[in-house]
């Protein structure tokens, strides 16, 4: 009689929280270094000019700028055009090495300062998706991430409908996410973390689980999507902590930097579903019919939202500018 021992099957074996959440929700990877992601198996990546600058700053990443900066060179640009134009092909640079690690998409980051510009917008998304061409990098793996302001939204829209994908990102409230899914949106990134921290500062008290008003801004907009069977993907992002991330377990996607992909690659807690479309679809929801008066009225009337977007752009912006005198240092 034979005494070997059986090993476990797979599915017995204790699985980490990260695994776990990965049977209901696609995991996305929110950074710009490539290790963080190589360790953590994310299907998806998404990157802004924060991160790619924090990223240049990093000595294993200098080859990459030093590359674009070599080939730019030669483009007959000078002055703020040629930063610009450096910069365009920099966040492509990264995006198609990241792509060489996540099977699926890279979410790239237009100009904050763009936010109200549908035009200047537009032309973002087509230029940066025609790097990304150029390198052989089908548009189907690049989302062309834009503020969801009511002008970002009408530029994602016309993107769409060149095949252009986009991510409406900086959003803190259910008007953004009707009128991004009216529009035809791929994905949107309602920011968990930036409406928690308003709350917290504005009545002076911490929220935990189900009761976090970042938490229960994506369950209503998930809610809403699913109920109307809106096709845009619901992506959670801007993390405070593991307990928002678990809170939003069945989330079509939930972004996560490294430092909390880490806390749930260790933690072997059981993760239960909380987000689910069947169950969505039996909740009674009023459709809200969306123009750009009652778009621009409800939006104002959210002292959270109007302060947090206007906060965002500013702070996206300010990092652009950091990337842009970086960039022209080095000519």
């Amino acid at each position: 009689m034979s005494t070997a021992t059986v090993e476990p099957k797979k599915s017995e074996a204790k699985l980490s929280q990260l695994e776990q959440l990965k049977k209901f929700t696609v995991i996305v990877a929110d950074t710009g270094d490539f290790e963080s992601i190589k360790d953590f198996k994310p299907r998806d990546a998404t990157t802004n000019p924060s991160l790619i600058y924090a990223a240049t700053q990093k000595p294993q990443y200098d080859h990459l700028l030093q590359e674009v900066l070599t080939e730019r060179k030669k483009s007959g640009l000078s002055g703020a055009a040629q930063v610009e134009d450096v910069i365009d092909h920099l966040l492509v640079q990264f995006g198609c090495e990241i792509l060489k690690i996540v099977p699926g998409r890279v979410s790239t980051e237009t100009d904050a300062r763009l936010s109200f510009d549908v035009e200047g917008s537009i032309n973002k998304g087509r230029q940066l998706i025609k790097l990304y061409e150029e390198r052989k990098i089908p548009r189907e793996r690049v989302l062309i991430k834009i503020a969801s302001t009511w002008e970002g939204i009408k530029a994602g829209e016309q993107l769409e409908k060149e095949g252009i994908n986009c991510n409406l990102t900086l959003m803190f409230s259910l008007p953004q996410a009707v009128r991004c899914a009216e529009a035809g949106i791929e994905l949107i990134s309602p920011f968990v973390g930036r409406i928690y921290d308003w709350y917290k500062a504005a009545n002076k008290r911490d929220y935990t689980g189900a009761e976090d008003p970042g938490v229960q801004s994506v369950e209503e907009i998930y809610t809403y999507y699913k109920k109307f069977g809106h096709k845009t993907e619901v992506m959670g992002a801007s993390f405070r902590n593991v307990g928002q991330i678990i809170e939003l377990a069945g989330c079509d996607l939930l972004t996560i930097s490294p430092d909390l992909l880490e806390k749930l690659s260790e933690s072997y807690e059981p993760v239960e579903r909380k987000l689910d479309p069947e169950r969505a679809k039996k909740t009674d929801v009023q459709r809200l019919e969306m123009d750009e008066k009652k778009f621009r009225y409800l939006f104002n009337d959210n002292a959270m939202a109007t302060e947090k977007l206007a906060d965002g752009i500013r702070k996206f912006a300010a990092d652009i500018v950091k990337l842009e005198k970086f960039v022209a240092g080095k000519f």
